[in-house]
């Protein structure tokens, strides 16, 4: 994959392994060797090494005259979710929300042009986009990626749309810039914000920010529902006072827990 200006600690093997693994975007389980080195721009020989490599290690295992992910590769984000803390923080508070509007609750935070789902309490109902942690979507279509959007400015707003998704999924609402910044700006004013079915049809969700004990927003926090389930009214008037005041909660919980030092047993 092509690679702008590295610095001399940049380890080139290491980032063509982890091209390799992000070579296997959603409906692409099984990949053969041509088509990871296709994807990846590497040398057939190179990709192989590190395709063998990673099955070596437990990343990756063959599979019908090519290669898959194992579920071993969700160590990597379960790491950083768990290094983070914000799991066992919020997990509580999004467990109780989900109970009171027998909705699922996520949290995302901002990678690139994209939301990354870091949390997640759901509930057993059909819906048109499948959601776990490590899930991307394009973040402008979505209540939790217009709170993180809003909390950047209109130069970091812009650099960061700048970059394409890697969600892999085209949402429905496409705006210009001056529809979108009004967008954002309503966030801002609100303090909160609605997505309604932006993204794929059915999918309806409100969202808040979460944040540090500095007022930063690290993340944020939503409500999701099924559209022709649950009505605008609905999602605004009864489920929003919860997410507001869970929101409230998790970043109370966060500022506590990030203003204590903590130490690692070795």
């Amino acid at each position: 994959m092509a690679r702008g200006e590295t610095g001399p600690d940049f380890i080139e093997a290491l980032a063509r392994g982890l091209d390799v693994i992000r070579a296997f975007r959603p409906g692409c389980p099984v990949m053969s060797l041509t088509e990871v080195a296709a994807a990846t721009g590497l040398a057939r020989p190179t990709a192989r090494r590190i395709l063998l490599t990673l099955q070596e290690l437990g990343y990756a295992r063959a599979e019908r005259g090519g290669f898959a992910l194992t579920p071993r590769v969700l160590e990597l984000g379960v790491t950083y979710v768990r290094s983070m803390g914000l799991w066992e923080v919020a997990r509580p508070h999004l467990e109780t929300l989900v109970k009171e509007t027998r909705e699922s609750s996520s949290i995302a935070q901002l990678d690139g042009s994209d939301i990354v789902y870091v949390a997640r309490v759901a509930v057993p109902k059909i819906v048109a986009l499948s959601v776990q942690i490590g899930t991307r979507f394009p973040a402008l279509q979505t209540s939790l990626g217009k709170v993180l959007l809003a909390a950047l400015s209109p130069a970091e707003v812009e650099r960061v749309l700048a970059e394409p998704s890697r969600a892999g999924i085209e949402p429905r609402w496409r705006p210009d810039p001056g529809e979108r910044e009004a967008a954002l700006r309503a966030v801002r004013a609100k303090g909160w914000a609605m997505t309604d079915e932006q993204l794929a049809l059915g999918i309806r969700s409100v969202a808040a920010p979460l944040r540090d004990g500095l007022g930063n927003v690290i993340a944020a926090v939503n409500v999701n529902a099924h559209a022709a389930e649950t009505s605008i009214e609905q999602l605004t008037e009864e489920h929003l006072p919860l997410l507001l005041r869970t929101a409230s909660a998790i970043s109370a919980d966060w500022a506590a827990y990030d203003a204590v030092p903590h130490v690692t047993a070795s």
